[in-house]
């Protein structure tokens, strides 16, 4: 796993993998930079991304993940694909990226319309839409947080009543943004309140890349994992 510079869930990645899983994960080197669209540009950077890669080589990882929506969606579907290209070329065997995933979520459940929250400003959380419209996917409705730090602090019930507030029942499903944004918990009750699936930053990375290693994510009550 690549992460960029803040990320503060390390335990929570850990929930989604099998006992005989290992996860590896290095940092990008820190930026004095808060948690916007500036930041989001530079964290973007195919050569940051492929030397986290080639940082985890020496594990001989079936797959490395770039855990990050906002460095993973701000280039549009061209960037997106340049973050794999660049982790590929530097010697991952399989390359995936948060917004990736989540494309790969959305075609794997057939769902083409989606509620999304966001920790982020405004115009971060525009960015998602953006990028969501280029893979022709519709962002029936959004909100964010306006948080440019410590997103990792955010409490579960905050996440709770955004998902809730921010669901209109044209959204076949709802998206929740951001790998330092906590959700494990979360998921299962909210998607059961709901009746339709709950995604989250964190869940379709973890899914996406142990499902390329051949393997199956952790997470009872989840409905991407058990479709």
């Amino acid at each position: 796993m690549v992460a960029p510079y803040d990320f503060a869930l390390d335990r929570e990645l850990w929930r989604w993998v099998p006992d005989d899983v290992s996860l590896y994960l290095t940092r990008m080197p820190y930026v004095p930079l808060a948690a916007t669209v500036e930041m989001a540009m530079h964290i973007s950077e195919p050569a940051l991304v492929a030397r986290g890669a080639i940082d985890v080589l020496a594990v001989s990882p079936l797959v490395t993940a770039y855990a990050c929506t906002s460095g993973s969606f701000i280039g549009g579907l061209s960037g997106e694909a340049a973050l794999v290209a660049a982790m590929e070329e530097a010697g991952a065997p399989a390359g995936v990226t948060t917004s990736g995933a989540l494309l790969i979520a959305l075609r794997h459940l057939g769902i083409t319309r989606i509620a999304a929250v966001t920790p982020y400003t405004e115009d971060l959380t525009d960015g998602l839409g953006a990028y969501l419209a280029e893979a022709e996917v519709e962002v029936v409705a959004t909100a964010g947080l306006g948080l440019t730090s410590e997103i990792w602090t955010v409490p579960y019930a905050t996440t709770i009543d955004l998902v809730r507030d921010t669901d209109t029942p044209d959204a076949e499903a709802v998206f929740v943004s951001c790998t330092n944004l906590p959700t494990y918990d979360v998921i299962a009750a909210l998607e059961a309140d709901l009746g339709k699936p709950v995604l989250t930053a964190n869940q379709v990375t973890m899914w996406a890349a142990l499902t390329l290693a051949g393997r199956k994510a952790v997470g009872p009550g989840q409905r991407l994992l058990e479709r």
